[in-house]
């Protein structure tokens, strides 16, 4: 039997990591066994349809390489792959009034006065449970009220006694008592089918084997069951996926900052650190590797290895991920993708690409650019204290000594050049009898006013030049004078 999945996503914003969670593993787990992947729109919510949302998930899945076989746009048989148009053909009230015929569904007409009557309070959580209501008309009593055009719903005819059994690949068998499955409610007053009928009509008849979807529907599944059973039809095999929290344990939401892909993106991570992070959030591959390409994941995922114990979204890791993967990344692409952020740091004529090779092994997200190259466009403030360095033993005195020393030399200097220039100041710590660190962390604190560079003295004067490189110098021997 050939392996068919689906990623099933309500048009209503960006996606959010859980869901591009589940739309890879849905990808992996058919790839893995060379079986289709069908992308399908369930936009049968209107109310929280956004515009512009179906591009949004279009872009996400080209851009993070989880191409569809079957969709919207690639039509092999199955289609229409959007919700509405399914429903507009009438294919769901279809299957409903197929329930209908074999007792498993049932027309209810009762009103929203009626329905708040029947609500209750369960362990201080407000719930309504149906009651059954309309099971009881006849034929005839529900013929007239159709032809009356009194609104309606169809609801599930639910035992309300036995057991219902749903078995999940990752949490086992779960029983429920059926007296906890309620009638739901299958087509609405609109004409539109609800989420969870509409997705087993639309699994059925797309031939889907494997369901992945997040944990949070586990206590709907008993339902799943019952309409496949309704139907006569074979249940797909369900992977449920743990829940994804922050660093605090409370579920990744908005408000954290980084809960979708485009967020993500927006914060400088690239596509493919995303993917590999993403894939480890409750799955774990044999061994200690953690950097894997999506053919490598194609390749090892097993769906059987991920966790039931919550993922938690840890952004640290998924930052040094995103440094492994830049500091692996061909440099004239990396270029193209750090220029944009070099370009609004520094606003002088100076070679991009070299300060782009500075950069590109010691950032972990692009946005880290502005603050390590800022001192290119002009020298910081900084405080004559930093030229002391205890491991570099460097005091103030002893560094306006090397500055003023090296400035002569530095002036006479003629080739300008990283290489040239270090070998000048490698003869001048020869003849000084000292530690390269003694001299050079001087002349790169004068020349940078940080700390911490992206580079060495020498790689700074030659993207500074000569002229520039000159002026800091004698600004630092003022400052140290000064101070």
């Amino acid at each position: 039997m050939k392996i068919r999945t689906r990623y099933a996503p309500s048009p209503t914003g960006r996606m959010h990591v859980g869901n591009l969670r589940t739309a890879l593993y849905a990808y992996l787990i058919a790839k893995h066994e060379g079986g289709d992947f069908i992308l399908r729109i369930e936009d049968t919510d209107q109310e929280r349809y956004v515009e512009g949302a179906v591009e949004i998930i279009n872009r996400t899945l080209e851009k993070t390489g989880l191409l569809h076989d079957e969709g919207p746009d690639k039509d092999k048989g199955a289609g229409p792959y959007v919700q509405s148009e399914r429903q507009a053909q009438g294919i769901y009230l279809e299957y409903a009034k197929k329930l209908i015929e074999k007792g498993e569904a049932y027309y209810c007409f009762c009103d929203k006065e009626r329905l708040a009557a029947l609500n209750r309070t369960v362990a201080g959580k407000e719930i309504n449970v149906y009651d059954k209501h309309c099971l009881g008309l006849s034929k005839e009593e529900v013929a007239e009220k159709l032809a009356s055009g009194i609104p309606y719903v169809i609801r599930q005819n639910n035992p309300a006694e036995g057991t219902t059994t749903f078995q999940d690949e990752i949490y086992g068998d779960i029983t429920v008592d059926n007296t906890e499955l309620d009638d739901m409610i299958l087509i609405k007053s609109d004409g539109y089918p609800t989420y969870n009928f509409a997705n087993v009509v639309d699994d059925h008849l797309m031939g889907i084997t494997h369901v992945v979807r997040g944990n949070e529907y586990l206590s709907s599944s008993p339902k799943y069951n019952r309409l496949y059973e309704a139907f006569g039809w074979e249940v797909p095999v369900y992977v449920h996926c743990p829940l994804i929290t922050d660093e605090e344990h409370h579920k990744l939401s908005k408000r954290c900052g980084h809960s979708s892909y485009e967020d993500l993106i927006e914060q400088g991570f690239l596509s493919e650190a995303i993917v590999n992070f993403v894939a480890l959030l409750g799955w774990s591959p044999e061994g200690n590797e953690e950097i894997f390409s999506l053919e490598e994941l194609v390749k090892i995922f097993d769906y059987r290895h991920i966790s039931k114990s919550p993922a938690v979204f840890d952004y640290t890791k998924l930052k040094w991920m995103n440094g492994e993967y830049l500091k692996a990344m061909d440099f004239d692409c990396f270029y193209n993708m750090a220029e944009p952020y070099l370009k609004k740091a520094i606003t002088k004529d100076l070679d991009l690409k070299k300060i782009a090779a500075m950069v590109k092994t010691r950032i972990e997200v692009f946005p880290d650019i502005a603050e390590m190259v800022d001192f290119f466009e002009e020298l910081p403030a900084y405080d004559a204290s930093m030229y002391a360095h205890k491991k570099m033993k460097t005091t103030a005195e002893s560094s306006l000594e090397v500055l003023e020393e090296l400035l002569p030399a530095i002036e006479a200097q003629e080739a300008f050049d990283n290489d040239s220039l270090f070998g000048m100041l490698s003869s001048y710590v020869e003849k000084k009898g000292c530690k390269n660190g003694y001299v050079m962390w001087p002349v790169r604190t004068a020349v940078s006013g940080k700390q911490m560079t992206p580079a060495g003295a020498t790689e700074i004067m030659e993207v500074l030049g000569k002229e520039e490189s000159i002026a800091r110098i004698k600004k630092g021997i003022g400052l140290l004078k000064n101070g």
